[in-house]
């Protein structure tokens, strides 16, 4: 049901606008990859005897949950570029202060600068939809794949860029990373100043579709949005523990870098070919083969604490998140009109950071009090809610395919 931007526009500059935003989310990521790594560390200076050092990082996924639609029902009229920009910008006010709270030692200004990077980063997420809306309906699910490729790079670079600043404003421990992170905003907002997206027209933007009540009662929305929602939130859970889990195991700062680093490059490398995968197995499939990854994480972790099981864990965690998320945001195009695409996107987003928000606190909490184990044992359930969730959309995926393939001949 998605939209028909991309016949707008001439295929040459369909894929360059695409690869554009591959290239913003990219930079954008390096700097949430060095977040991720950094936050909870630097929670635990600020706040050595609190129960929640990661209270910084759950208040950035607040940030970015309360800015979902908002930020998409500013975007629907100003723009997708402008929108962008100015997303950009907060950014770098919220980096700003993360490091002037680290040199003051306040916490407080510390989780204040996590939320305005949640912002930032609402905003920047939709770069996977500014994609699908630039897309032809034959190009969509690479285009969506393709725009989430820019996370290998930021994988790589992101993690590298949080050891070479570690110390770069010291004795400011991981000051410097945010300083970094600063830069990063200001070369995305020059990129994001080529792109070109079509905008909405005047009717468009007067017509909103259906009621958002009756798109979420849809199978197709439920489980798009169930796949994202808990593959996002299974990952963030393991994902934000495992510093901690592996700080307490008595590793480095560096092995823990090494294991977040291969775990976002795992993330995003399989966005080379999670679109043809999806093209030829059907999306369905692939969210399935993202859940199956998760509970070969789960597996892993439970059998041991030495560095192979950190890495290998890891590695298999950014696999069934690709799988479940990038899935899970095809599937939700096949719910929604171009009239609907910002309160449907919006609500989406809302849904996936608030569970987000929730999970990142909670595995500060569970592994402090209850221990590594619970961590991982914790979203069991979820994953076989998602199966059920995205087994019972198997008939209206269907018909949605038949439909559409109606249309095209």
């Amino acid at each position: 049901m998605s939209g028909q931007a991309g016949l707008a526009m001439s295929d040459a500059s369909m894929k360059r606008t695409v690869w554009l935003l591959a290239s913003g989310l990219s930079l954008s990521q390096m700097g949430s990859v060095m977040v991720i790594i950094v936050t909870s560390l630097a929670g635990t200076i600020l706040m050595p005897d609190g129960k929640f050092p990661t209270l910084a990082l759950t208040l950035q996924f607040l940030g970015t949950m309360l800015s979902t639609i908002p930020a998409n029902m500013i975007m629907r009229h100003i723009g997708r570029k402008a929108g962008f920009t100015i997303g950009q910008i907060i950014g770098i006010f919220g980096a700003a202060l993360s490091a002037y709270a680290i040199m003051e030692g306040s916490f407080e200004l510390f989780c204040a600068g996590g939320f305005l990077l949640g912002i930032n980063n609402a905003v920047w997420f939709y770069f996977r939809f500014a994609a699908s809306e630039v897309a032809t309906d034959a190009y969509r699910s690479k285009a969506i794949s393709y725009v989430m490729t820019g996370g290998v790079i930021a994988a790589i670079f992101g993690a590298e860029i949080a050891k070479l600043t570690e110390n770069a404003l010291a004795p400011y421990t991981y000051a410097g990373c945010y300083a970094a992170i600063i830069v990063l905003c200001l070369i995305t907002i020059a990129i994001l100043q080529f792109i070109d997206i079509p905008g909405l027209s005047d009717e468009e933007k007067k017509d909103t579709g259906r009621p958002l009540l009756e798109i979420i009662k849809q199978p197709l929305f439920v489980s798009a949005v169930v796949a994202a929602m808990i593959g996002y939130g299974a990952m963030s859970l393991i994902m934000t523990a495992t510093p901690l889990a592996m700080v307490a195991c008595g590793f480095e700062f560096d092995d823990s870098a090494f294991a977040i680093q291969w775990h976002a490059v795992a993330m995003y490398a399989p966005s080379f070919f999670t679109g043809g995968l999806i093209k030829r197995y059907g999306v369905i499939r692939i969210i399935f083969i993202g859940i199956a990854c998760m509970f070969a994480t789960i597996a892993i972790n439970l059998s041991g604490i030495e560095m192979l099981n950190f890495v290998s864990s890891l590695i298999l965690l950014g696999i069934g998140w690709n799988f479940m998320f990038v899935g899970g945001t095809a599937l939700l195009t096949e719910s929604y009109t171009n009239s609907e695409r910002n309160k449907v996107q919006g609500f989406n987003d809302f849904l996936v950071f608030g569970t987000v928000a929730s999970t990142s606190l909670t595995a500060g909490y569970l592994q402090q009090a209850i221990g590594w184990d619970a961590v991982n044992i914790a979203v069991i359930v979820p994953l076989g809610i998602a199966t059920i969730a995205v087994a019972l959309s198997v008939k209206a995926h269907k018909k949605y395919a038949r439909v559409h393939a109606v249309e095209e001949a």
